[in-house]
């Protein structure tokens, strides 16, 4: 039987599914990843907890399948930055997370050149990307030293994991994955050397960029439990494989994944979209996983302001029941949760925003802090799809969907009320794996073609319902709760 491993190795955790040729899902496995916080603004993992995590939840799915798969997809959380010794695959320090804020002072100093960059990356000068991050590294005398006498490797979360599947014989990245360093230019589809310069980033320690749906190598199969060596034949950052996974391949299409952040994504095919307005440009996939051009926009906390209510807080036990906390209320009652937990991202981009909570009365329960967690998501979602839609020059008839809080059901209804639209969920959430797998499993010849690795897909809709009128004028209230957020940020520098 011909099938897929799927390895989505994300932020909080590590996700793998077995998928047989027609849809299955044969076995799962996962792991949650730790997370550090050694200061405010600073977020960190262990690269062998995230290797260690993912091995663990690979072997999972594969005992659970009974099967050896054909091929295997690897998607990751993107811009986090790895780097570790060549020769001994020993990790250097921690990884550096995407939600981490340390360069924010050098990303502001970069003002001058944000033109530039943004011309060749699609990016703006933020902590978020991968650029300062490794700038950074280097600037600690050990580090530079080994960038010198050629052991010191480089990559994200893709890099990391392939090379130690290899056994160290491939270190390589995809176009998406490289899209989001701020080291990549996206009309050359080369590492920028103009860039590197800025950022005093050598070549040598950058990886190989090959195309999403190609040849990366063989994993051992010692290391995931098997008696041969797997192929991987598809790599792409998780925004970008859940736009391929939701069969967004054309012109026009687009989808919103909650996960940690939040993230829409707009294909705009071959043209490179008209990025502004706190939007990016980015390389995703076309349906033969050859690069293509996508709008994104960002949101930098999602479901991880739930996790932060159940683990910062402590008035959750679990991220479902604020489905119960939001339903027994009939209204907000004024309490807004802008989450500027690691800063605010588009359409704002202010690195500053810290979070902020309006409307608080001696009648606000914890409830009312549920709710505002899960609308948040829903009025962020709409503020950039609002942007988007102009700046794509399109309407969206329909929204694709998929993530974690997609299991939410209020959340879904309340966002299909907030954006006047349905809502479509597929019925397989985990849209993310699913689009590593049909990268690998196009290339390896699992799916003859894309719409037949689409196969039977199917679609929950959420449509727009009586209360759909009091949430859409309830984004006022949201309108004065982020500029609230914006002006202590602005006022305090």
């Amino acid at each position: 039987m011909q099938s897929v491993l799927a390895i989505d190795s994300g932020t909080t955790g590590a996700t793998c599914l077995v998928i047989a040729a027609d849809g299955r899902i044969l076995g799962r496995g996962y792991r949650e990843i730790p997370q550090h916080y050694p200061e405010p603004g600073h977020v960190e993992h262990e690269p062998l907890d995230i290797l260690t995590c993912t091995l663990d939840a690979a072997r999972e799915a594969l005992k659970t399948s009974g099967v050896t798969p054909t091929t295997i997809g690897i998607t990751n959380q993107r811009e986090t930055l790895v780097l570790w010794n060549r020769h001994t695959s020993a990790p250097i320090g921690r990884a550096i997370v995407w939600q981490d804020r340390r360069t924010a002072a050098r990303c502001l100093a970069l003002a001058p050149h944000a033109e530039d960059i943004a011309a060749r990356t699609g990016l703006l000068p933020d902590p978020y990307f991968s650029a300062t991050k490794l700038e950074w590294q280097l600037s600690h005398e050990h580090v530079a030293r080994m960038a010198t006498d050629g052991s010191l490797a480089a990559g994200t979360v893709d890099t990391w994991l392939i090379w130690n599947l290899t056994g160290g014989a491939v270190h390589a990245t995809d176009p998406t994955n490289a899209s989001r360093t701020m080291l990549y230019d996206i009309r050359e589809h080369e590492w920028s050397e103009h860039l590197l310069t800025l950022f005093g980033v050598p070549r040598a320690v950058l990886p190989e960029v090959r195309a999403s749906s190609s040849d990366f190598g063989r994993a051992r199969g010692s290391l995931l439990g098997l008696g041969i060596d797997i192929p991987i034949h598809g790599v792409a950052g998780d925004q970008q494989a859940a736009l391929f996974g939701q069969g967004c391949w054309e012109a026009g299409q687009g989808k919103n994944t909650y996960g940690t952040g939040a993230f829409l994504l707009l294909n705009t095919g071959r043209e490179i979209g008209a990025a502004g307005g706190g939007l990016l440009t980015t390389v995703a996939c076309d349906a033969n996983g050859a690069p293509a051009y996508a709008l994104e926009g960002a949101i930098f906390v999602a479901g991880a302001a739930v996790q932060w209510l159940r683990d910062g807080l402590g008035i959750i036990a679990s991220a479902p029941e604020t489905q119960s906390l939001a339903a027994g209320l009939t209204s907000n009652d004024g309490v807004y949760f802008v989450p500027a937990l690691t800063g605010l991202g588009a359409p704002h981009w202010e690195p500053e925003a810290r979070g902020t909570i309006v409307g608080l009365t001696r009648g606000t329960t914890r409830a009312h802090f549920a709710r505002a967690a899960l609308e948040a998501m829903a009025y962020a979602t709409v503020d950039v799809l609002d942007v988007m839609q102009t700046r794509g020059r399109c309407n969206f008839e329909r929204l694709r969907v998929d993530g974690g809080a997609t299991e939410n059901e209020w959340l879904m209804h309340f966002q299909a009320d907030v954006l006047g639209v349905p809502v479509e969920r597929p019925d397989m959430a985990e849209t993310t794996a699913l689009g590593a797998a049909g990268l690998a499993g196009i290339a390896a010849g699992v799916w003859p073609s894309a719409n037949a690795f689409l196969g039977t897909r199917k679609f929950r809709v959420f449509t727009p319902g009586p209360g759909a009128a009091n949430a859409q004028r309830a984004r006022e209230g949201w309108a004065r709760a982020v500029r609230a957020t914006l002006s202590w940020a602005r006022d305090g520098r």
